[in-house]
């Protein structure tokens, strides 16, 4: 069978919590769930490190504002993990190139970044912090449930997360004056601290003279 459905979904998943999709893949291998998951995810060190920056992410994740500056920096990261991945699960099968696996695997990563960066922009123009970490587990438990249940029906799963992923752009569509809002906002707080840090001393210069 291709292995497109389970590169799609992979790639949908890593943008929104690659670690995630890293460990839970080489869990899956590493256990003998499946044997579809290649050796370079298994691997002892690759599995720790996965751990430990989910277990990061996981922290930032919840956290108003500090989620949106998390997604900022991963902006680059979630991209080339998805095509990374969905190159190896395509070499590992062998029914389609890794070019062009990664291809896949990579813009799908960057557009499910950009709709959950999008919408943890809006979020945070909430002033209480209970949506981020609603928001938060609601990821994490989606991207957990689809990545293993692409294990075992990959082609459902990739049905699920095109449909999660369009939703998820109708979305941000939908939420678009907020997401400007919390630009606004992100904006002038930056040339407050610009002021505050190059302003001079109040009660005039010193020495008097």
């Amino acid at each position: 069978m291709s292995v497109i459905p389970l590169v799609f979904t992979s790639g949908w998943a890593s943008g929104i919590n690659a670690y995630a999709v890293v460990l839970l893949l080489g869990l899956f291998g590493a256990t003998g769930v499946s044997d579809e998951v290649p050796a370079a995810l298994q691997r002892t060190d690759v599995l720790i490190v996965a751990g430990v920056l989910f277990l990061c992410e996981a922290v930032a994740d919840k956290i108003p504002y500090v989620d949106s500056v998390w997604d900022t920096a991963h902006t680059v990261i979630r991209p080339v993990a998805g095509a990374v991945v969905a190159a190896l699960l395509a070499g590992e099968s062998g029914s389609l190139p890794e070019l062009a696996a990664g291809a896949i695997g990579g813009s799908t990563a960057l557009m499910s970044h950009l709709v959950k960066a999008g919408t943890r922009m809006a979020v945070n123009t909430s002033p209480e912090p209970f949506s981020n970490i609603g928001m938060s587990v609601a990821e994490d438990l989606g991207v957990a449930g689809v990545i293993t249940f692409a294990i075992f029906h990959p082609v459902a799963a990739a049905v699920i997360a095109a449909v999660l992923l369009v939703l998820g752009i109708v979305t941000v569509l939908f939420l678009a004056s907020r997401i400007r809002r919390f630009l606004r906002r992100r904006a002038q707080r930056r040339e407050e601290r610009r002021l505050a840090g190059t302003g001079s001393p109040k009660g005039g210069p010193w020495p008097p003279g």
